[in-house]
């Protein structure tokens, strides 16, 4: 047969589709033009756009502000612009916590896992209500300091203000795109093309990647447009898009295709072959080492394949460690049990973001883990909002030799539930930042929790007495690495002082936006003197920081890579070159809004130290 007639017939086959989506078009087109006659009261066309600003933020990961105010938090996203078009450093925008690669250099930074699809590069996210489910047809994002940072534009199917949940949620990728460096700080208005999707929605989720800003990003506002019927695809539109071929392309490209994932997880059908080929030549090992570097979807794809891979893709060695999180959108009770088998040697678990709005139940977190906590080591729950005090209790009996603790940001689990965590006795870094522990709950953890080494207990606003707090870690944690007190409202200088006096392996401090600390009692100084190896010291938003402390830092903590003092009023440019000339591993300074260090100074010392990041943050 000519090679022409095959081409023919692939023409044929794709001009019928094309003329199929027409027709389909053409009959939705007659349909709203009928309706639109028949309804002779509206004035205006049924597919008017709907302009609309977030009405509410209903979660996220982190922010820069407190949980008790509205400066540099998340919920400045509701409502209309409070700067914009304004540009620079202003309290009433959303900031998260991080930027750039610093938190990755410190001592606390956690080894990343592998496998992570390089489509998944997000560090951070929130999710905004808006008033009425639309299609959306555009998503602007008010972006008013050191844009860039958006990487993911999410809808969701729920409807949040329903009063019934719906029987599955869905999570389409309106638009996505690797981290990108701007030019620049000042403000601009984003607005990425967005695609077409099949369901109204009113939840917008935003997700970060804050690795190449220089500074903190801060956003102002998101507006969303969009239609209250579906829109009619033109046969351009349908011809590029090509749904009748392959509508699950884009989800497996995009890391949200875990509904497929689920079916191959369950694959029992596999081809019959008479031998494997080449790869009964290598030997077991050979191959296991080959799969190591597939993703979790590429590994159950290949999986169907023979089953001698089959067997290499379930074999428990490939999921030693197994991140989830990329996969957050599509993970449930399901997709837990397909994965028991195979997790029954995991020694880290990343679960962050994933089960909430009902994904994972309480049942389905505690069977697995009766079946896969024994050997784990390490589990991050970031944001895992179905965790409750059940929860607490099956890590603690299920995961004996547990040496790593993530709940950054579990809000919903109650304060009596973590006092659990005491029975852990190995445990070496625990993570509350921004949960509801109590101090009693904190103060069992830390009297039987010997071993640890980094602590976050940032914006933990539940916790009473931190210098009780302080002084329990001065006579238990004496291998204590790195502390995390951001925003803790009255540690003074006594708990500042057990402390040292205690904790001398210290290398990674942050006290940022501390008040209750003076400079006049000496606690910083005291600080410098007793903790000679500090690497990171953040002493953020407190005014009292003078030339003394920076002189007592400069003459004893000469290994210090990285130190914070935005907003003192009392540090000189000639304290500064002395640090600068001692500290030749400093590589980051925050003088922000330190009024005795203008530009002409910064610009000064930066020629003199090439090799130090100097951050002067600015307002308009």
């Amino acid at each position: 047969m000519s090679p022409v007639f095959p081409m023919l017939t692939v023409l044929s086959m794709f001009y019928y589709m094309c003329l199929r989506r027409r027709a389909r078009t053409a009959t939705r087109g007659e349909m709203n033009s009928r309706r639109a006659i028949e309804s002779n009261t509206r004035a205006l066309p049924i597919n008017v756009e709907i302009v609309q600003y977030a009405k509410e933020v209903l979660d996220f990961s982190s922010h820069y502000g407190s949980e008790n105010s509205m400066s540099y938090t998340m919920w400045n996203l509701a409502g209309i612009p409070n700067v914009y078009p304004s540009s620079g450093d202003f309290t009433q925008t959303a900031v998260f916590r991080t930027y750039g690669t610093w938190w990755d250099r410190c001592p606390s930074a956690r080894l990343p896992f592998k496998r992570t699809p390089p489509t998944f590069c997000s560090q951070d996210y929130v999710e905004l209500a808006f008033e009425e489910p639309v299609y959306p047809t555009a998503v602007h994002i008010l972006e008013t300091y050191h844009p860039g940072a958006v990487v993911r534009i999410l809808a969701c199917s729920a409807n949040p203000y329903s009063q019934n949940p719906p029987a599955e949620v869905r999570w389409e990728i309106l638009w996505s795109e690797a981290p990108t460096k701007v030019n620049g700080p000042q403000a601009r208005q984003f607005t990425p093309c967005i695609k077409q999707i099949n369901f109204p929605t009113n939840l917008i989720r935003l997700e970060v990647n804050s690795s190449l800003l220089d500074y903190y990003t801060e956003l102002d506002a998101v507006v969303l447009h969009g239609v209250k019927e579906r829109p009619v695809l033109s046969l351009k539109a349908s011809m590029i898009d090509m749904n009748d071929i392959d509508e699950d392309e884009d989800e497996e490209k995009y890391g949200c295709g875990m509904d497929t994932l689920n079916k191959q997880f369950s694959v029992v059908t596999l081809r019959e072959w008479p031998t494997n080929g080449y790869f009964d030549k290598l030997p077991y090992e050979l191959i296991q080492l080959i799969l190591s570097h597939l993703t979790v979807p590429d590994l159950c794809r290949l999986a169907q394949t023979c089953k001698l891979l089959y067997q290499h893709c379930c074999d428990p060695l490939q999921y030693i460690h197994l991140s989830l999180q990329p996969y957050w959108a599509r993970i449930n009770d399901t997709s837990l049990e397909y994965l028991q088998s195979r997790c029954t040697l995991i020694q880290w678990l990343n679960l962050s973001w994933t089960g909430n709005r009902g994904a994972i139940s309480v049942s389905g977190f505690s069977r697995f883990l009766k079946v896969c906590g024994s050997e784990l080591v390490r589990l991050e729950l970031s944001c895992g909002h179905f965790l409750n005090e059940t929860c607490l209790e099956v890590i603690t009996e299920m995961c004996p030799n547990l040496q790593e603790l993530n709940l950054s940001s579990c809000d919903k689990i109650p304060p009596q539930a973590f006092n659990h965590i005491a029975k852990v006795g190995s445990l070496k870094r625990l993570i509350l930042y921004r949960t509801k522990v109590e101090q009693t709950a904190l103060l069992s953890i830390l009297n039987f929790c010997s071993e640890l080494q980094h602590l976050s207990l940032g914006s933990c606003v539940m916790i009473e007495d931190y210098d009780l707090i302080a002084s329990m870690m001065g006579a238990k944690c004496k291998k204590l690495r790195s502390l995390d007190l951001w925003r803790c409202k009255n540690i003074t200088e006594n708990g500042i002082a057990e402390l040292a006096s205690g904790c001398q392996l210290l290398e990674e401090l942050d006290l940022g936006w501390c008040p209750t600390l003076q400079s006049s009692t000496g606690c910083f100084t005291n600080l410098a003197r007793k903790l000679p190896n500090l690497q990171k010291l953040f002493l953020t938003a407190n005014r009292s920081v003078c030339d003394t402390d920076i002189e007592e830092l400069a003459a004893n903590c000469t290994r210090l890579r990285q130190l914070d003092i935005l907003g003192t009023r009392m540090v000189s440019p000639a304290s500064l070159r002395k640090l600068l000339e001692s500290c030749k591993d400093l590589s980051l300074l925050d003088v922000s809004f330190c009024s005795q260090i203008d530009n002409r100074v910064v610009l000064e010392l930066n020629a003199n130290f090439p090799n130090v990041f100097i951050k002067k943050s600015f307002t308009q």
